[in-house]
């Protein structure tokens, strides 16, 4: 019997994906996945039609969340799997976090505008009418208007950290996303920590302040891990106690060699990742 693969890492056009959460669905139906996790970020927009287009396909929907935080000057993602989408306390925070966004954005425009590219709320509105606006819906735009010629170069010269048109945005601790996520009775799990770049020493830091607030699990398994990042990701793991997880990443069209699933082409997270991890219980 084939095994049973799952994704609990994926993005749909409710944040910066280029899919729908019900062509995700789609999408997950014919890559052969028994679950996916909708993580879209700082936003559970998508979850109500995902989940409709689940029970239709007769494929398990997660749902989940990927908040953004800062933990010592760097910028680190929880993913929130299981929660409640209705939870009122988790609710208003991201509504107080895309008010922050839009103001944010707003002051990221003019500073693009000063650089000669016509970019405004209404122009990217036009472009992407039901989205949650980020930086990738930015540099989408630039380059889909001809101004960059890749996402990359958007990020590297004009809107990426320390780049002059970026503006930093308003951010919580990883501390305080897993008690967001445990009040929404889900689990919290870090996400993708090789791409911190952190030392080692930094790295069991950030596991031992998250473990301190109850934090379930961790990404052991992601798209642009070599096989040495997983093993050392999934020691790390067994070390501290932690549940495992794994996901793609996927954004559609704005990762365009990161595929739902399969990532760049030999990710696979097995379906005893998504099992242990509704039977761990949530602090």
């Amino acid at each position: 019997m084939p095994h049973k693969t799952i994704d609990l890492h994926v993005h749909s056009t409710a944040s910066d994906g280029t899919l729908t959460p019900s062509r995700l669905v789609e999408e997950a139906k014919a890559a052969g996945l028994s679950a996916f996790a909708l993580t879209d970020h700082d936003t559970v927009d998508g979850i109500a039609e995902a989940r409709a287009a689940a029970k239709a396909a007769d494929i398990e929907l997660v749902p989940g969340v990927e908040l953004s935080t800062e933990y010592d000057g760097k910028e680190i993602h929880m993913v929130g799997l299981f929660l409640d989408e209705t939870n009122e306390r988790l609710a208003r925070h991201l509504v107080r976090f895309r008010d922050n966004r839009d103001n944010r954005n707003q002051k990221m425009y003019q500073k693009l505008r000063e650089y000669g590219f016509e970019i405004s709320e209404e122009a990217l509105r036009e472009m992407f009418p039901d989205a949650v606006l980020t930086r990738a819906h930015v540099a989408r735009f630039l380059l889909d208007h001809g101004y960059i010629g890749s996402i990359a170069e958007a990020f590297e010269t004009y809107i990426g950290d320390g780049c002059p048109c970026n503006i930093p945005r308003e951010k919580i601790s990883p501390q305080e996303a897993i008690q967001l996520i445990h009040h929404a009775k889900g689990k919290a799990i870090l996400a993708h920590p090789i791409l911190y770049h952190m030392s080692d020493a930094k790295l069991r830091g950030l596991i031992e302040d998250c473990l301190a607030c109850g934090m379930e699990g961790i990404e052991a398994r992601y798209s642009t891990y070599q096989k040495e990042d997983a093993q050392y990701i999934q020691n790390l793991a067994e070390e501290y106690g932690l549940m495992l997880s794994g996901g793609s990443d996927f954004h559609g069209s704005n990762k365009p060699q990161i595929r739902l699933g399969s990532g760049m082409g030999d990710l696979f997270v097995p379906y005893e990742f998504l099992e242990r991890l509704k039977q761990t219980e949530t602090l």
